[in-house]
């Protein structure tokens, strides 16, 4: 997070400044004040919503083109920007902009708005703005300041065109809670700051490492079970290099299942499409995770199998059956579903062979024939952490053409991108474990 040493202050040329301010002042017209009863419209879905999968952030926000080259070369599904903070790093966002925050949005990827305000009052930076730690009136200047902080991110999300129940997250560096009025004050600032959110339609995210407002925050939840001051999602910093939601700093009783965050790798390049980005890197799990719609019923027959085999005039089982519906759902098929490889069934699977140059026209349901026709349909883009009928599709052509036996779920996990990369790999591409125009035009053709 804050932590982007390499990320040094450096000159600012005053035109991107007023590139930056003009970005914001433009939507000023979406970004109604706190309380106004202005029509605010945004340009997100609820962020992040629910989902399951990985996310980077930096301290500038990427370029379109560096955006566009993670989309489909990486395993990220979120991104992470830096949206309001008097003591943010990069104070000017030379990329950042509605527009940004709208496109990105467009394409899928889920926003981790971050606002780095005040810190903790024994923090060590000295250019940091702090929280006020005086007791008096149970710290009450902290709480002050807390809502106003959560005020300024909740205007500066409105003017992004940052969804209302979008969650906002705080970050509080590493200080040492040891030290009782760093650590108190600390609390009630958190505590003002999530109400405020809750106040203003947005829900409170709260990042820090895992030894310091991380175990603050958790023992405070122990010690005030239901507080509503509790944020709803904690984004734990623990560069411990396993992606998933757990730390050895607090049990995993609190904010479990589906309300947290993991970075568990800190400032390092990774390069994906060609382009190089430093990065921190994080797993989360918030909302319900990722899961897809109920799939409605084909046919009223079974058509999920481990591995789909060959089929040939005279076979009569339920796979059979299943074959049909595919094939009268693909406009190849009118006879009955009874899971009888005859006449009518022979004729649909030629038709389908002929329409596909690559397959040989047999009449015989061979894997590649099984292959082509369960991926039939839109080639959508799909990665780690995506969860949607096109999910099923691919997961069905994968049992046919190489016998995954994957579960037809709908969820895009981590069995999934590995049975993606062989796939890739077997077919001379990058092994990316992302879901392509190119991937679905192998399937689709019916390669094995």
């Amino acid at each position: 997070m804050l932590r982007h040493r390499f990320a040094r202050r450096r000159t600012r040329a005053l035109a991107s400044a007023l590139v930056s301010f003009t970005a914001l002042a433009t939507t000023a017209v979406l970004a109604a004040p706190p309380g106004s009863a202005r029509t605010f419209t945004p340009t997100t879905r609820v962020t992040p919503g629910n989902f399951t999968g990985y996310a980077f952030d930096r301290c500038q926000a990427p370029t379109q083109d560096e955006m566009d080259a993670w989309r489909t070369g990486s395993q990220y599904g979120a991104v992470g920007v830096y949206i309001a903070g008097d003591s943010r790093f990069c104070d000017v966002q030379e990329n950042l902009s509605p527009q940004w925050v709208a496109e990105q949005a467009r394409k899928g990827w889920r926003i981790l708005p971050i606002t780095v305000g005040r810190q903790a009052s024994c923090s060590g930076k000295k250019r940091w703005t702090k929280i006020d730690d005086d007791p008096a009136d149970g710290y009450a200047h902290a709480r002050r300041q807390g809502r106003v902080e959560a005020r300024d991110s909740v205007a500066a999300a409105r003017a992004y065109g940052i969804a209302e129940q979008s969650t906002l997250w705080l970050d509080v560096e590493n200080f040492d809670i040891g030290n009782t009025r760093c650590r108190e004050s600390a609390l009630a600032f958190v505590f003002a700051w999530t109400r405020q959110l809750h106040r203003l339609d947005y829900r409170s995210g709260f990042y820090s490492s895992a030894s310091s407002g991380i175990r603050m925050v958790d023992d405070a939840r122990v010690a005030h079970p239901g507080s509503t001051g509790l944020p709803d999602q904690i984004w734990i910093g623990d560069w411990n290099g396993r992606a998933n939601v757990h730390t050895s700093y607090i049990s995993d009783e609190g904010w479990m299942p589906h309300a947290r965050m993991h970075q568990y790798a800190g400032g390092h390049e990774e390069s994906h499409g060609g382009v190089r980005l430093t990065v921190d890197s994080s797993f989360l799990d918030v909302g319900r995770g990722s899961r897809p719609r109920r799939e409605p019923r084909h046919c009223g027959v079974r058509i999920d199998f481990p591995n789909y085999w060959s089929l040939q005039r005279g076979d009569r089982n339920h796979l059979v059956a299943a074959m049909q519906c595919f094939l009268r759902q693909a406009g190849y098929y009118h006879g009955k579903i009874n899971g009888r490889f005859g006449r009518g069934t022979y004729r649909a699977v030629r038709r389908l062979q002929h329409d596909q140059p690559s397959l040989p026209v047999t009449g015989t349901m061979n894997r590649r024939t099984w292959t082509a026709l369960l991926t039939s349909g839109s080639t959508p883009l799909l990665k780690y952490g995506w969860a949607n009928d096109a999910v099923r599709r691919l997961q069905r052509g994968l049992n046919a053409a190489r016998k995954e036996r994957l579960e037809v779920d709908g969820i895009f996990d981590g069995e999934v991108r590995a049975a993606v990369k062989r796939y890739q790999h077997e077919h001379g591409q990058r092994r990316t474990g992302v879901v392509t125009d190119d991937v679905w035009t192998l399937l689709q053709k019916g390669r094995r």
